[in-house]
């Protein structure tokens, strides 16, 4: 019986490293249409948002200005934001995989699949 146990103990353990972000951007993925802005992190990433659906990005206490741009996506790309320290920027998704990042710091990347 110990054997039964260990082996569930592993498989939890992997479940659970699977779950963790792989992109180096501090999120842990999620399923929302917001994503915060902060302190060279955008979160959560990766994310599943409603495809047709507004997603927003909204500042959070940044301490330095950033942006999103958008690197890949199916069709025409939303429009980039400006680059901001406060507010909201808004953006509506078809289907499709899309990546983005920040211009100004280079590791700050995330992606969204909108379903």
């Amino acid at each position: 019986m110990r054997l039964g146990g260990l082996a569930v103990a592993v498989a939890i353990g992997v479940a659970v490293a699977a779950c963790g972000d792989s992109t180096g951007s501090g999120g842990n993925g999620g399923r929302s249409n917001n994503i915060s802005v902060s302190n060279n992190v955008f979160n959560p990433t990766p994310d599943t948002a409603a495809a047709a659906d507004t997603v927003v990005f909204t500042w959070v206490n940044a301490s330095n200005p950033h942006n999103v741009t958008w690197l890949t996506g199916p069709g025409t790309l939303p429009t980039n934001s400006s680059t901001m320290t406060t507010g909201t920027y808004k953006a509506k998704l078809a289907a499709g995989t899309y990546t983005f990042h920040c211009t100004i710091h280079s590791g700050m990347n995330g992606t969204i699949v909108a379903q």
